[in-house]
């Protein structure tokens, strides 16, 4: 700030300068000085001193009005400094309180998660992520759930087989292998067309390009922006997608959560027991992949989206959403598939959500 002021004063007080500079050159008392006095008559050095002293006088009063003009503008500035400084000052401790709540929120979340699922089973701390990973054994079923901080925006993609939309499919440990991923969960919703291709359903965004959109109403969108933070819901035009910097993300139904507080589950999905994969986020803004197996007798029956929303508000989940469940429903941590699918085996899917180390 200091610089710029410097600069400011010396266009300022620079026409004075050259006032000065100018009354150098062409100063009366200099050039009267060279004027023999015995070759003027007295009216007429009178006259030239009368013109010296206007002269003089006009340079007195623009250096007056000049030094007020200073004076005001150094006041100005002292007092937009102070003013500067408090801001900045009330800016770092609102900071600072910020970071503080958010540690705290930290810390009562790991606890909360520590009293409902005992420590993590498995945890990570990478260059793109740090990622601990739960059992989740309740009574009737079975599952795996993760609680993921991004460090980067490249922490987290949407992974297509063959990166196209219409595809024989992959399975979730082919693609983290091609992304050279930790963990993954299966993502989107698909259809088979008359070839037996996989086709994506809704809206497909991969490192921020719209490959697919559709205005469905019946799908929600779930994905994530350039913070590394969820993002999910109905949109309607292509333009609050990219209003939303989403860099990644798939489409399924139904909504689960929003901001803490349950969605209706729709009537041809409710209070049915199957496997599911859920993504979401924590009242901390961590996020949150969980898979539960399913129609396995003695291991997990599955569980209903009823049961999820209760289960995920205990977990003080604030948005969640429902992912493409049943055979698909997958979850790969460090090299190894965790749950059991309810195929016996991997599903060939046409999306899948990963995370990299």
């Amino acid at each position: 700030m200091i610089k710029y002021f410097n600069l400011f004063f010396i266009f300022l007080i620079s026409p004075i300068i050259g006032f000065y500079l100018a009354f150098y050159e062409d100063n009366p008392i200099y050039a009267f000085g060279k004027t023999s006095s015995s070759n003027l008559p007295v009216h007429q050095m009178a006259e030239k001193m009368d013109a010296i002293n206007q002269e003089l006088l006009i340079l007195e009063n623009t250096t007056k009005d000049t030094s007020i003009e200073i004076s005001n503008i150094l006041e100005t500035v002292n007092e937009t400094s102070k003013i500067y400084e408090q801001q900045k000052k009330q800016i770092e401790q609102l900071i600072s309180t910020s970071q503080q709540q958010s540690k705290k929120s930290d810390v009562v979340l790991e606890q909360i998660l520590s009293n409902l699922l005992g420590e993590p089973i498995y945890v990570h701390n990478g260059e793109h992520s740090t990622i601990k990973v739960y059992t989740l054994i309740e009574e009737g079923y079975r599952g795996f759930m993760a609680k993921i901080r991004p460090h980067t925006s490249d922490a987290l993609k949407l992974v297509l087989p063959e990166d196209k939309l219409v595809s024989n499919g992959e399975t979730t440990s082919n693609a983290v292998k091609r992304s050279n991923a930790i963990l993954a969960v299966n993502a989107g919703g698909y259809w088979k067309n008359d070839e037996g291709k996989l086709s994506s359903l809704g809206t497909i965004v991969v490192d921020g390009e719209i490959k697919k959109f559709s205005d469905s109403s019946e799908l929600s969108f779930v994905g994530f922006n350039t913070n590394g933070q969820l993002v999910g819901g109905f949109f309607e035009t292509e333009k609050e997608l990219m209003d939303n910097n989403i860099l990644q993300g798939s489409s399924f139904l139904p909504t689960l959560l929003l901001d803490g507080k349950k969605t209706t589950i729709p009537s041809g999905w409710a209070n049915a027991k199957h496997p599911r994969t859920i993504i979401g986020n924590f009242s901390n803004n961590e996020l949150l992949f969980i898979v539960i197996d399913g129609r396995k007798t003695g291991w997990s029956n599955g569980v209903t989206l009823e049961e999820v929303q209760d289960k995920l508000l205990s977990f003080k989940v604030k948005d969640a959403f429902n992912l493409d469940g049943g055979g698909s429903s997958t979850f790969f941590f460090d090299g190894q598939v965790l749950n059991k699918p309810s195929d016996g085996k991997e599903r060939p899917v046409s999306s899948n959500f990963v995370v990299l180390p």
